[in-house]
């Protein structure tokens, strides 16, 4: 086995810190500014008795902190408390030094001493060795996830439930809030169009928290595939409601990805991560603005797209004429550091700001331009447009393609997305 040895996160934790890591009284923190407890809170004030006399493995990534920015490994590894045998590395890494579509590699973490198992994409099969490897009888899930389906870090928690499951493993959530709220919106995935960034049928933008998102998939998907829900343990959010984002808590921010730098991001992306479907255009990768600047070549693209956006009147959001140089292109390796022009998408109301229906006016538009083009990845010869995997289906692309008009287009899915939210209703906790 491949073996690195990992760097230290910053601020270090000892038994005697862990006092001062407790959250305060709830109350406002500041004015208009919501305190909100995650369940990582919850468990330290507890002394982590949910785990007490077990061998817990962790799955997390930097986002796994507490209000001082100290690592739930950490604060697990200092407090005596918790017989911590492993943690496990999901896309990006656990202390997130990859970038998109990458690891860290298995390895030893410096500051613990507790073997880091690569677990990005890992396979039902290699959760079940890697659990077995590492010892563990309780795996613990802390990861911030940005509330789109896209974003694979619920699909590595559903993966290694249905691994749980099938090992007789408990598994623990610590719960966090969804930076963007609890509201769903756009298409279903299809069974046919699943994939790493989508794995089962939830909606676009599925408006869960991760505690939330465990208990649906413990109850509507992991019975039928692996013969039976996990041992389920949500430790949830406290002061928490559905009608909060982000910038309504005083939670800290750590990116949950290399271009997730702020809460904006995410109140963007599963809208603007729809560009990661077209070949033609970058959606801002390498810029200080990932996913909120979006363009092609300069010379392909124009101050057009955003008067056009703009004549539209969309909800809570405006667009600002912009070039930029991405100095990241992912799949794209022809805008790789060319000069592009586009859109920032400035958004400037949040109760009003409709990421996906704000994404389907932006492509509508954009396909007007001789140079648009859906991403085709040859690697997949059956379902080759990425567009179509990240919203579900082909519906999205053809309508465009026919020429559909954005009521159409989001209308479409109206019926689905209705069904979602009857479906996931026994399931919500806040």
């Amino acid at each position: 086995m491949e073996r690195r040895r990992f760097l230290a996160g910053a601020g270090a934790v000892t038994a005697g810190t862990l006092a001062a890591a407790a959250p305060g009284t709830p109350g406002a923190a500041q004015p208009g500014i919501r305190r909100v407890e995650t369940g990582l809170d919850v468990l330290v004030r507890s002394g982590f008795a949910e785990l007490a006399g077990q061998r817990v493995g962790v799955i997390s990534n930097p986002t796994g902190v507490d209000p001082a920015y100290r690592h739930l490994v950490d604060l697990m590894h200092a407090s005596g408390a918790v017989r911590l045998v492993a943690a496990f590395g999901p896309e990006h890494g656990f202390r997130g030094s990859a970038q998109a579509g990458g690891s860290e590699g298995t390895g030893v973490d410096a500051r613990t001493g507790i073997t880091v198992y690569d677990a990005y994409g890992a396979s039902q099969a290699k959760w079940e060795s890697m659990f077995a490897q590492a010892g563990v009888d309780t795996v613990v899930f802390d990861i911030q996830d940005v509330g789109a389906r896209f974003y694979t870090y619920i699909w590595t928690m559903y993966t290694s439930m249905a691994a749980a499951a099938r090992t007789g493993k408990r598994y623990v959530v610590l719960d966090r809030p969804n930076p963007i709220g609890g509201r769903a919106r756009g298409p279903m995935m299809t069974a046919a169009y699943t994939s790493g960034v989508g794995l089962k049928e939830i909606v676009q933008q599925h408006g869960m928290t991760v505690g939330e998102l465990a208990r649906y998939f413990n109850a509507e998907f992991l019975p039928a595939e692996v013969g039976g829900p996990v041992d389920l343990h949500v430790v949830k959010c406290r002061h928490w409601r559905r009608d909060l984002l982000a910038a309504d808590t005083d939670l800290p921010w750590v990116m949950p990805s290399p271009n997730m730098p702020t809460p904006d991001t995410a109140l963007v992306y599963p809208g603007t991560g729809l560009f990661e479907g077209v070949a033609s255009m970058t959606e801002g990768r390498g810029t200080c603005r990932p996913f909120e600047l979006i363009g092609g070549l300069a010379e392909d693209f124009d101050y057009h797209w955003s008067d056009r956006l703009n004549a539209r009147d969309l909800p809570g959001v405006e667009f600002r004429e912009a070039y930029f140089t991405p100095t990241s292109a992912g799949q794209k390796p022809a805008l790789l550091n060319k000069l592009c022009a586009g859109v920032e998408v400035k958004v400037v109301d949040r109760a009003a700001y409709d990421p996906i229906r704000t994404a389907v006016a932006m492509l509508v538009e954009a396909h007007r331009y001789p140079a648009f083009a859906w991403r085709q990845d040859s690697w997949d010869a059956v379902r080759p447009y990425w567009v179509d995997k990240l919203t579900g289906s082909t519906r999205l692309r053809t309508m465009i393609d026919a020429g559909a008009e954005v009521d159409d287009v989001v209308g479409a899915w109206a019926g689905e997305l209705a069904a979602f939210e009857r479906r996931r209703r026994p399931h919500l906790l806040y």
